[in-house]
């Protein structure tokens, strides 16, 4: 058969052109598979979970043609309580995955990120306002004994004092899990750190074949020792850096016995955590037995099936596990935060009652307070002062340079100087390095408009002071206003008692949610800024390879370091109460939290403006009236499956999500979801929201209380509760109206109280009105 010329040109043409685009159909990449619940008992043997792997070769083999295609596929299969693979294939076989009925959902193995800021910003738990339990709330709750806290992050350090298993009992017959130190024989585990794992097969599936110094739980980063010994960490006498923050270290459930599970790795285009790693931590960790999981990372906000932290949170929810979560450090703008779901407690950072002043003297006797923990000390001389902008190298741009970036300063201008950086973009540490390889005896370190008065305590490999906006701008006009600038940098100290704290932190993510508004996040705030605790010594202080320096405890900034501050609160209420749900410690968490500082003012943000819900949640946390909450917002699983159903999913998704049939109420409403915060973000004249509160303290009569939001009038009905038993549950609406004409844009917030004298039950009231 013969072709016309054109026909042949014309399939010569698709020709070549399925073979230029082939790659881009053809490429593989890692997807996470995800069926829901296991039916099958946890329990089972080696042999019914090897049973659960064929059945995912099975299922795989029969998209890629072949059980053995399959078997080359997968890298993990979840076989405990998770059930689902993660596996490399083609875009076109993920899409006719996804049509299949038993799969609830197929997503990208996407990166997230760990929650400290990268520009490395630091707890101690020595002393910060408003979280440091009361000895007698300590011995109460037997300093956390017994109770597990498990810790997805960077692995840890197991020689740190923190991890200790001085002064702990037995390890908990109900543990199951493992010490797996993989090709690290060094690596040991003990009473205090019970178990250890580690999980990399995502993150090879994204970076090619890894070498064996990746097989290990050891954390070479500082990130996992940091939270895990904040959150649990034994007590440790006389700890600083570099003789400042002197004390007892810490954690927050200091008798807890802890578990690390490590899921992050050195940076791929930022992503250090990878959703396939991750959902296996959690289905392990679930597996262990931890009562407690914290988890200082997340990333972009997406659908809760597609969100590994959304999906193992829910499933270790289902086995009663507490999970708390960070919020993010993109703040302060609206709209950041991240780890969104109703389930989890996710953390917002602010400051504490604790600086570490170091002082930038001018040349014309001005005196400017800032923070540092730098170990050098300059000779009590006055330096000549340099702008960046006016040390740059020829061959670099002003906008680079005035942020002290790498290769931007030139050494034959800064040397011997003090040189003035501007805060942004590269590492705040990365600036004094960049400034000391110049050349540059010090550092002045000035924050732009948008971190306001947040400054940061770190371990500069030089002299060095950050100062606030309003000091930096001080320091460019003098430096402008005369030929010959000079200064001196203070060595730092230790200043305690300091105020107004708490303050948020500039960089702490802020509401509103941007999944389901309806549900306020962050839910509370804790100290994040300035934290002092455990950390590696296969790094320095600053995570610079220029630092060969090594410290056992360091001071790094971050909702990382507020998140596990709350899990050891989380590890002290499962101990006084361990037949409480992780609602219920969540209401404890979120009811009891003040939203005043310690000069008994509202909060205030970075740039001394009012904070508001979007920032603190419920407010900054108070662990000795967490324990003794006197009334909760209960939620069982049921609740949360009734909320998927409002949000859209339906009857037959949820039955396979959870491990049982279920039906989706004809009526729900996301509204009424029994959280310990009410959030109406698109309010039509008035609506009523339902809540239901259960007594946990002795016999009392409960009043409310409301400060209604501008423009908004409130009612609760009944307005009295009285109870007279321990685990009664009483309801009350609310009513919210829309005053005609006094209504704004913009959110605004009130607060609804129950008391009955001794305990304030307060949920924040956030409303905008359409």
């Amino acid at each position: 058969m013969k072709f016309p010329n054109s026909t042949i040109h014309f399939l010569l043409l698709l020709f070549f052109f399925s073979l230029l685009h082939r790659p881009i159909f053809a490429m593989k990449k890692s997807y996470v598979v995800y069926f829901g619940s296991h039916s099958h008992d946890p329990q089972l043997s080696s042999i019914d979970f090897n049973q659960v792997i064929e059945s995912h070769y099975e299922f795989l083999g029969s998209f890629l043609g072949s059980s053995n295609a399959a078997k080359e596929s997968i890298f993990y299969s979840y076989t405990r309580h998770i059930n689902g693979f993660a596996a490399t294939f083609e875009e076109g076989v993920a899409a006719e995955i996804a049509k299949h009925p038993k799969v609830i959902s197929v997503f990208l193995n996407n990166g997230k990120k760990l929650h400290t800021t990268r520009s490395w910003e630091f707890m101690g738990i020595e002393h910060d306002y408003g979280v440091m339990p009361s000895t007698s709330i300590w011995k109460k709750a037997r300093y956390g004994e017994g109770v597990i806290i498990g810790n997805l992050d960077t692995g840890v350090w197991p020689e740190s004092k923190s991890f200790s298993e001085e002064g702990l009992g037995p390890i908990p017959s109900k543990w199951k899990g493992i010490c797996d130190n993989g090709a690290d024989s060094g690596f040991h585990c003990n009473r205090k750190l019970i178990g250890a794992r580690y999980f990399n097969k995502g993150y090879a599936s994204i970076t090619g074949p890894l070498n064996s110094s990746f097989d290990s739980p050891r954390d070479n980063e500082g990130h996992g020792s940091h939270t895990l010994s904040t959150a649990g960490g034994n007590m440790v006498p006389r700890v600083s850096v570099y003789g400042q923050g002197y004390g007892t270290a810490k954690g927050g459930s200091p008798k807890s016995h802890v578990a690390a599970y490590k899921v992050c790795w050195p940076p791929i285009n930022g992503d250090e955590c990878f959703d396939a790693d991750i959902l296996a931590a959690f289905d392990m960790a679930i597996h262990d037995g931890v009562d407690v999981l914290s988890l200082s990372l997340g990333g972009s906000s997406t659908d809760f099936f597609n969100d590994s932290v959304a999906i193992g949170t829910f499933h270790a929810a289902m086995h009663g596990i507490v999970v708390i979560c960070s919020a993010g450090n993109s703040g302060p703008a609206d709209a950041t935060a991240e780890n969104l779901a109703p389930w989890y407690i996710t953390v917002g950072a602010s400051t504490m009652d604790r600086e570490f002043p170091s002082y930038v003297v001018l040349g014309n006797n001005i005196t400017l307070q800032g923070e540092s923990l730098s170990s050098a000390r300059l000779p009590h001389k006055l330096y000549p002062l340099i702008k960046a902008t006016d040390a740059k190298l020829p061959s670099a741009t002003a906008a680079d340079a005035v942020l002290c970036q790498n290769g931007t300063l030139d050494p034959t201008k800064v040397n011997g100087k003090i040189v003035v950086c501007l805060r942004g973009i590269n590492a705040r540490v990365d600036k004094g390095e960049q400034a000391l390889l110049a050349g540059a005896v010090g550092m002045v370190l000035a924050n732009d408009k948008a971190s306001g008065n947040e400054i940061l305590a770190d371990p500069h490999v030089l002299a060095a002071s950050h100062v606030n906006f309003t000091n930096g701008v001080t320091v460019f006009s003098y430096i402008n206003s005369t030929k010959f600038p000079v200064a001196y940098i203070t060595h730092p100290k230790t200043k305690l008692n300091t105020k107004p704290a708490p303050v948020m932190a500039a960089f702490s993510s802020k509401g509103p949610n941007t999944i389901i508004p309806e549900i306020l996040k962050p839910d509370i705030t804790a100290p994040g800024v300035s934290v002092i605790a455990a950390y590696t010594e296969a790094e320095g202080p600053t995570n610079q390879d220029f630092d060969k320096r090594r410290i056992p405890y360091n001071s790094i900034s971050g909702t990382s370091m507020s998140c596990p501050h709350i899990s050891g609160i989380v590890g002290l209420l499962k101990a006084l109460y361990p037949s409480w749900s992780p609602a219920a410690i969540k209401s404890a968490i979120m009811t009891t939290a003040t939203t005043l500082d310690n000069d008994a003012e509202p909060l205030l943000n970075a740039t001394d403006g009012k904070a508001t819900p979007f920032s603190y949640g419920a407010g900054h946390a108070r662990p000795n009236s967490a324990m003794d909450p006197g009334l909760v917002y209960d939620s069982t699983i049921n609740d949360y499956l009734n909320f998927l159903c409002a949000l859209g999913y339906n009857g037959t998704q949820i039955s396979i999500f959870s491990e049982s049939p279920y039906n989706c109420p004809k009526k729900f409403s996301v509204l009424n979801l029994n959280y310990p915060s009410i959030t109406v973000p698109h309010l039509s004249r008035s609506v009523k929201v339902k809540r239901t509160l259960k007594n946990v303290g002795p016999p009392a009569t409960y009043i409310v209380h409301v400060q209604n939001p501008i423009g908004i009038t409130i009612s609760v009905n009944p307005s009295i509760l009285e109870f007279k038993h321990v685990g009664e549950e009483k309801s009350f609406k609310v009513t919210l109206v829309a005053k005609k004409g006094k209504t704004t844009n913009n959110y605004v917030f009130g607060k609804l109280t129950w008391s009955d004298s001794k305990h304030y039950v307060r949920s924040p009231i956030v409303v905008k009105a359409l």
